[in-house]
């Protein structure tokens, strides 16, 4: 049974890393002694080491045990053994091309599929939807494709963010790219403001936080979605 976070930040605003999510993390990866970090979406500025690192502190503290992907010798068959899983933000199109480069997708969905606790934040979360390409990231790299693992039926948008009031900005918004993506792709897309995440166990779907998310549908008016909401019919 699929048990996967998908969240669409790491830290909130004056807060520590991965601090808002702590109480649902300690379930999520109840009975976890070793987890498996996936740091490749950071072109620069912090090594994998560095990340690696930084994600340990936070998961020393619920007695978790976390080592980089990037340790391995053979990255698919860790990926294949993995008790959990965490891909980190950044730039998705890094992500993908790393994920790419070590033929790792067909690893993670099966790992995932199983059952094994799955932890995505940012370009992390991007990745879970049907392809990359509602990434908010410059395309600094060039990956092979856009489709990504497909563990839910519509695509991410994490970070959403709602126009300014009073803004004189004239350029385009969030929702104007969005609308975008859909003149030229059917599914659907889910905008998660900061704080908010999906839980996924199983088939079934459910938004949590304290932020509505918004739904583009191609051809439709977006749509508020509160929390508690139940998206497992989304596509």
């Amino acid at each position: 049974m699929k048990k996967i976070i998908i969240a669409s930040t790491s830290t909130l605003y004056n807060g520590g890393y991965l601090a808002y999510l702590k109480e649902e993390l300690k379930g999520h990866f109840a009975g976890v002694e070793h987890l498996i970090f996936i740091p490749y979406a950071r072109p620069g500025g912090i090594s994998h080491d560095e990340y690696t690192a930084k994600v340990s502190v936070f998961f020393n503290e619920l007695g978790i045990k976390v080592r980089g992907l990037h340790e391995f010798k053979d990255p698919i068959a860790a990926i294949e053994q993995a008790e959990a899983i965490f891909t980190g933000g950044g730039n998705t199109f890094v992500l993908v091309s790393m994920l790419y480069k070590y033929d790792l997708w067909e690893a993670i969905e099966k790992a995932v599929c199983r059952g094994v606790p799955y932890l995505g934040t940012s370009a992390g979360s991007n990745i879970c939807g049907l392809t990359m390409g509602t990434t908010n990231d410059m395309p600094i790299v060039y990956p092979p494709s856009f489709k990504t693992l497909g563990l839910v039926s519509f695509n991410i948008n994490p970070h959403y963010l709602d126009p300014t009031e009073g803004s004189t900005h004239m350029g385009e918004t969030r929702e104007t790219r969005i609308n975008e993506f859909h003149y030229y792709n059917p599914q659907s897309v889910l905008g998660l403001r900061e704080g908010s995440w999906l839980e996924v166990l199983g088939d079934a779907i459910t938004l949590k936080g304290v932020l509505h998310a918004r739904l583009f549908q191609q051809g439709k008016r977006p749509v508020e979605i509160a929390p508690g909401s139940d998206l497992s019919d989304l596509r």
